[in-house]
């Protein structure tokens, strides 16, 4: 190679710069693919990624303790999961999008569904100082204002045995709510309740302390197919059962451990939230399938390649020197290639056949003959030369030949006839 020049940098820093710059790049195609930079979960809604009252991440975080193996799920494929499945749908739900997942799910494995109930809000910006720092000494993100609740109406759409009605119990005044159930007993964080209709199809498992069903599992009809095959399905009617805000009591806390203990009957199992329903769900892009097996063999032996290419290229740096062409012109390279190609392939016996043309068609030319044809040449060789071996005899030994010395041998008789009609 020729350099026209000192070039400004050395070469290890250009060799930093570019692996830097590749290693920067990876990184952000990796965490596009892998969706780091979406949106957090921890947004203040009712969703198990939530830290705010109304959500379940301490309950989540409670079954992972127990030793269960929790998954937050944002994937639509998290809903065919054999294991036990945690729905947590928001308030302005799709009846008959619930309805398919769990009539699709009695043949996959249990369900979970926790209703929604309150509406609640960020914190906003213009907060009193005396709140605003004392929000500062809590670095967790996710805090929220509970704004009111509402019972939502969707439920009653659910296609049988799971439809019901909902509606809010309130006492009054603000003396806290009983619960009990599963052998449990305790309080909720407020006065008021969230309490669904009693049905034959249903079996109740927690109720307050005015006789309102809290928690139910879906029976069905008694001897149907849904009450002989089907797998649990329970509603948590009341959420503040098992959100952050009522799994501040001990006793709510072992009352979510009962409800899965009850579905799970004793078998270890994996649970999963599902966090599409409240708009995390996704498709997986190309990207993030160029990172997940068995593409990531192909990906990184991509990226293998690509590394060579570049060293390639670094380590070739500078003008290039004008190389002369790899096949030169004119007819004597032209043949001179032709046959180097001949030799290469080792296909001599192919020879013969056009020598002979070429040596007959010369011959025709010498002796004055109106066709190159083997007899007229033989006859009048005869006359010319009579004491001569036959033009036939020799290109048929030539045609006959194989190994490179008889081809020589044969071409250079053949050759001779020339030279000796020459003289």
């Amino acid at each position: 190679m020729s350099r026209s020049g000192n070039s400004p940098f050395s070469l290890r820093t250009v060799l930093a710069l570019v692996v830097f710059g590749a290693i920067a790049f990876l990184a952000l195609l990796y965490f596009i693919g892998a969706g780091d930079t979406e949106r957090q979960g921890n947004d203040g809604r009712s969703h198990a990624a939530s830290n705010g009252l109304n959500g379940y991440s301490a309950f989540a975080k409670l079954l992972e303790l127990k030793g269960f193996d929790v998954n937050l799920s944002r994937s639509p494929s998290g809903l065919d999961t054999y294991d036990l499945l945690i729905l947590t749908p928001p308030t302005f739900t799709d009846a008959e999008e619930i309805g398919d997942i769990l009539e699709k799910r009695e043949n996959l494995g249990p369900t979970i569904v926790i209703l929604p109930k309150w509406y609640a809000t960020r914190f906003p910006e213009n907060l009193p100082k005396k709140v605003a720092d004392k929000l500062e000494r809590k670095p967790e993100e996710g805090w929220v204002v509970l704004q009111g609740t509402a019972a939502p109406d969707w439920t009653a759409d659910l296609p049988e045995p799971y439809a019901f009605d909902t509606t809010e119990h309130d006492e009054g005044g603000s003396k806290r709510l009983s619960w009990s159930g599963m052998g449990l007993s305790g309080k909720l964080p407020e006065p008021q309740s969230q309490v669904a209709s009693q049905t034959s199809e249903h079996e109740t498992l927690a109720t307050d302390s005015g006789g309102g069903v809290l928690a139910l599992s879906v029976l069905g009809e008694e001897d149907s197919d849904y009450y002989n095959n089907a797998h649990w399905t329970i509603f948590i009617v009341e959420p503040d059962l098992v959100n952050n805000y009522g799994m501040a009591r001990p006793e709510n806390a072992e009352f979510a451990m009962a409800i899965v203990e009850y579905v799970a009957n004793g078998d270890a199992y994996s649970v999963t939230f599902d966090l599409t329903q409240s708009g995390f769900g996704g498709e997986t892009n190309l990207l993030t399938l160029a990172f997940t097996p068995p593409f990531l063999a192909a990906t990184l032996c991509l990226l293998l390649a690509l590394i060579v290419v570049g060293w390639r290229a670094f380590m070739r740096f500078g003008p290039a020197i004008a190389q002369e062409p790899a096949i030169a012109f004119g007819k004597q390279r032209l043949i001179a290639n032709g046959a180097g190609l001949i030799l290469r392939a080792r296909r001599y016996r192919l020879l013969a056949e056009p020598y002979v043309s070429l040596v007959a068609r010369r011959l025709q030319a010498r002796l004055g003959l109106t066709r190159a044809d083997a007899g007229a040449i033989d006859l009048a060789m005869q006359r010319r030369l009579p004491d001569e071996e036959p033009f036939s005899r020799r290109a048929a030994a030539l045609r006959r030949a194989r190994r490179p010395s008889e081809i020589l041998a044969a071409a250079a008789a053949l050759k001779d006839i020339e030279r000796k009609l020459k003289q």
